[in-house]
């Protein structure tokens, strides 16, 4: 019990450690609005979110629920 809950501890400070977050890159958002019906929005607003991002801004991921 010990065992399992230091290496826990020693996991999860490790992933305090790496709080550098890792934008798209084009050839990703091309690929991902490939079959979006709005091909164009669907890019500028990708690109407008990663440039926000590379400046160090929070920015708003939706989640979609996945239904089985």
């Amino acid at each position: 019990m010990k065992l399992s809950l230091k290496i826990s501890m020693i996991f999860f400070a490790s992933l305090s450690l790496f709080d550098k977050a890792y934008s798209l890159t084009d050839s990703q958002i091309k690929q991902i609005c490939k079959n979006e019906k709005s091909y164009l929005i669907c890019i500028n607003n990708l690109k407008e979110k990663k440039s926000e991002l590379q400046k160090g801004n929070l920015i708003e991921i939706p989640v979609i629920p996945f239904k089985k």
